[in-house]
This record gives structure tokens, C-alpha cells and sequence, in this order.
């Protein structure tokens, strides 16, 4: 195993760091199954009553998938492994018996937004952005954003989001409900702290039987497959080919709708 996922244990506090500074931590293959180890073994830590899953750095949370690996795969590789994994993964990590929490270190995109929806809960830092980019290269979210998104936030604030690629503030991702608190960067330790300071109050078993209890209303029983096949078809589109292209050379894409 590499340092792409660190982990640390303190005082029943399980902090999952992603650490791929260099690339925004974005997710490849690899990393997901990192991360999938961290947090079975975390999940099996009786002691451990809160995880709190961060980015390294100061720039990202995350930017999602990594679009090299995601643009190799073909129609059967994302439909049969990149999208069904990352939900694989994403669901263990929205039903971890602990309260989950995302903290918000830098801008949360794509996937890595998706990965932050499905912790019960998330604090940022006041200055970044959030967003589904997905379709200004072509593609969709893929790892339950179209039904996550839906649930936190309505659905016309979710067309909003995914439907225009448009990135939102902190503020207004916290007016929306996306975000639970936000602080500036140089208080941020004291307002996470905080805030599971507060569900400290509450018993830690009745805390687990309500999460457990209150998860069978997701809205995600059928995202998986729907999404697997819409990833996989928009993957061997014309418009995702010139999306990564356009991506590649900072410039503006020339969809055709083909």
C-alpha cells in the first residue's frame, strides 16, 4: 500500500486524509481501493465514534476522478468498474456505523464533491467552491451525485448545479444546505472541533441506530446502474473526446452534440 490515503486515530477521532497534493487529489483506481481498505478497517474500530475524511494541502478536497485514468477505460470499463467501484465505495463510506464528517480543506469538484455527500455531514473552509464540472467535458456525475444532490438539496438547485457545470461559493453552498458550517482557514480546526463537540451530547449508540435507521431513505437504490451506463455512454462520445481534449488545452470545448 502507498501514502495516497493516510490515516490516523485520535481519541476516537479516525482522520482519512487524501493525499495526492500534486494531482488536486484527484481519484484514480488505485487510490479508491486505498481508500475502500482505510475505511473498512476504520468501520470495524468499535472505539472510533467520529471519521472525519479531509484533502492534503491547501488547494483541493478533491477534483474528483482523475480524467486520464477515466478517459482510458472505454464503454465497458466504466460501466463495469470505474462507476460501480465508486459506488461500491461511496455507499461503505455512507454506511460507516461512525457519524462521517467531510472536512472541506479546498475545493470540492466532481467526484470529490460526490465523495463529500456521502458523509453525514461537511465543514469548509469559507473561501472555496463546489461544483459538478462533469458536463463541460462531456460527461456526467457518476458516483450518485444526480440522486445525493437531489436528496441534500432539492432538485432544481441539483439541475442548477449539474445541468450548468457551474461552481458555487462556500456561502452559498452552506444557504443551500450543502455545507454544514463553514470558518476561514485559520479557524477551521476550532469549528470542526466544535461541531463534533456538539454531537458528543448525544448517546453513541442511539446516534448509530438513528443514522442506520434514517439511510434507508436514500434516494440511490437505482443510481448505480443508471449512472454506470450514462458514464460509459457519454464516455465514448464524440463531445467527451473534445471535452478532454479542451481540457488538456485550457481552452473553451466545441460540443456538437454528437
Amino acid at each position: 500500500m502507498s501514502d495516497l490515503v493516510t490515516l490516523i486515530i485520535d481519541q476516537g477521532v479516525a482522520t482519512i486524509t487524501l493525499n495526492r497534493t500534486e494531482k488536486r487529489n484527484s481519484l484514480t483506481p488505485e487510490m479508491l481501493e486505498e481508500l475502500e481498505s482505510v475505511v473498512a478497517h476504520v468501520g470495524s474500530i468499535q472505539e472510533i465514534q467520529f471519521v472525519v475524511i479531509t484533502g492534503a494541502g491547501e488547494k483541493a478536497f478533491s477534483t474528483g476522478a482523475d480524467l486520464a485514468a477515466f478517459s482510458s477505460l472505454g464503454f465497458n470499463g466504466v460501466r463495469k468498474n470505474w462507476v460501480p467501484e465508486g459506488h461500491r465505495i461511496f455507499k461503505r463510506i455512507a454506511r460507516l456505523p461512525q457519524v462521517s464528517i467531510a472536512l472541506l480543506n479546498g475545493d470540492a469538484f466532481g467526484g470529490g464533491l460526490e465523495l463529500a455527500l456521502a458523509c453525514d455531514f461537511r465543514v469548509a473552509i469559507d473561501s472555496i467552491s463546489l461544483g459538478f464540472p462533469e458536463g463541460k467535458i462531456g460527461t456526467i456525475p457518476g458516483w450518485a451525485g444526480t440522486t445525493r444532490a437531489v436528496d441534500l438539496i432539492g432538485l432544481n438547485r441539483a439541475k442548477i448545479m449539474i445541468l450548468t457545470g457551474k461552481s458555487i461559493s462556500a456561502i452559498q453552498a452552506r444557504e443551500w444546505g450543502l455545507v454544514n458550517e463553514i470558518a476561514p482557514r485559520d479557524a477551521i480546526g476550532n469549528c470542526i472541533a466544535t461541531f463534533i463537540e456538539d454531537l458528543c451530547q448525544v448517546s453513541p449508540m442511539a446516534q448509530q441506530i438513528s443514522k442506520q435507521l434514517m439511510s434507508t431513505f436514500e434516494n440511490t437504490n437505482n443510481a448505480e446502474v443508471l449512472e454506470a451506463f450514462a458514464g460509459a455512454l457519454s464516455n465514448v462520445t464524440e463531445d467527451f473526446k473534445e471535452g478532454i481534449t479542451a481540457f488538456k488545452e485550457k481552452r473553451p470545448a466545441k460540443f456538437t452534440g454528437r
